[in-house]
């Protein structure tokens, strides 16, 4: 059913005041060779938070649980960060239209592929909904709703964002083996890098917008959990925003992974008071520069889990494999290994495309572990054995599960040392103290 075909919502017998939407996080292939294991996801419950509280929002993540085509509702809304995700996010909104539920899109990939997603949509949203999404709301009960509600470029101001409606996950849903994960939150939005494979320029501008810390503080106190996720773009972008944050964080006594953050030592020591358990660090070469960062972290208590890019111009299979051994060097935690992925709206995408070096723009495949371009300095299947190269070699002795449970052992520890562990699972500290008795 083309978008806009729906002229009044209210013959479905929607109340003026009141109706019921549902909330979906489509479901993705995971990245080959990883361990699978599901994060409760972001966007959604951000998103959900602006929300006006009439609306009864009902949310299920496809990732997790079987999504429920039969449930009477009045409007889908679709929730999107990958670009793989598409595919599945189209399935589920042709299913709802061709029921005459009315789809509306929103998230990371939307923005991308905005074009692609109204070919399936009644409605797409573009940009963050704070202060915004009311206005579709009313759109939709009035019979008006509009096929783009467009605010990219007008980005609301940080402090319309509230704490986000964590109540509507299954917590359940997102532990792995009994283990609990983390939850995620974030202090700031937009970026001023602009980072060759990242669309963060395009997607949140290019200036860095914090939140006010002590709204930041207050949603990381409401939150359970006593493990965080930090996901803004970069903990790197104002140094005295970011030393004021961490030391507000201090008395929380959680433990938190983040993207890079400041390299220097006033910086790395405050992040390890305030819990900084480990921190994802790209690791573009061999050189000293990433091997101090590593250094400096390790060296205050805080793990290093390496995001390493494959296939860069600069990139051959020697290369490769000199890669991974310095990796294997310099004692990295953990290592996350993908191929270099043109993504719509980043910087490598322009280039590759301006040099016809875009091999398909099949979105299924661009889960970051396929080539979808012609490498410079080696075949497509080469770049592809040498990722198969890089998980297996790098994990030879130990694999990712093995050293991801050394990190989570590390941080259980430093929760029972704080008195923060039984708060969450007291079964496991008496486990822990019966251990360290055993052992005196």
């Amino acid at each position: 059913m083309p978008a806009g075909e729906f002229k009044n919502w209210n013959i479905f017998g929607i109340d003026s005041a009141t109706m019921k939407m549902k909330l979906i996080y489509p479901a993705w292939p995971k990245l080959e060779h990883q361990t699978v294991f599901h994060l409760p996801p972001h966007g959604p419950v951000v998103f959900a938070a602006t929300v006006p509280e009439e609306v009864e929002t009902v949310f299920e993540d496809d990732n997790v649980e079987d999504v429920n085509f039969d449930e009477r509702v009045d409007l889908v809304a679709i929730s999107t960060m990958l670009t793989c995700q598409l595919p599945r996010a189209f399935e589920i909104a042709d299913a709802f239209r061709s029921k005459g539920v009315a789809v509306i899109f929103g998230g990371i990939s939307t923005m991308l592929h905005s074009e692609d997603v109204a070919q399936h949509a009644d409605a797409v949203f573009l940009g963050e909904t704070e202060g915004r999404f009311h206005q579709v709301i009313e759109d939709f009960k009035a019979g008006r709703l509009k096929p783009v509600y467009d605010f990219m470029r007008d980005p609301p101001p940080t402090e319309l964002i509230g704490p986000a409606r964590r109540d509507i996950l299954n917590r359940q849903s997102y532990n792995y083996r009994g283990v609990q994960m983390v939850d995620l939150v974030h202090a700031s939005r937009g970026c001023k890098f602009n980072c060759f494979p990242c669309c963060s320029a395009f997607l949140g501008g290019k200036r860095f917008r914090p939140r006010p810390i002590e709204k930041v503080i207050e949603e990381m106190e409401q939150i359970p959990n006593n493990r965080l996720f930090i996901v803004d773009n970069s903990l790197a972008q104002d140094r005295e925003w970011l030393v004021e944050l961490f030391k507000a964080m201090i008395p929380l006594k959680k433990k938190w992974v983040s993207h890079p953050i400041f390299y220097d030592e006033e910086i790395i020591r405050l992040a390890a008071e305030a819990g900084c358990w480990y921190v994802y660090q790209a690791v573009f070469d061999t050189s000293d520069v990433i091997r101090d960062r590593i250094r400096m972290l390790q060296d205050n208590g805080i793990g290093v889990e390496g995001t390493v890019l494959l296939g860069t111009d600069d990139h051959d299979a020697d290369y490769i494999k000199r890669l991974i051994d310095f990796l294997c060097e310099i004692r990295l935690d953990v290592a996350e290994f993908t191929i270099v992925t043109p993504f719509p709206h980043t910087p490598i995408r322009e280039e590759l495309e301006r040099q016809g070096r875009i091999l398909t723009d099949n979105w299924a495949d661009y889960t970051a572990d396929k080539v979808v371009f012609k490498p410079k300095k080696m075949r497509v299947d080469e770049l592809q054995e040498m990722y198969h190269y890089a998980w297996e070699t790098f994990y030879a002795d130990s694999g990712y599960q093995l050293r991801m449970g050394q990190l989570f052992q590390r941080v259980i520890e430093r929760e029972i040392q704080d008195g923060t562990y039984r708060r969450y699972n007291p079964r496991v500290r008496t486990a822990f103290r019966r251990k360290e008795l055993k052992n005196t």
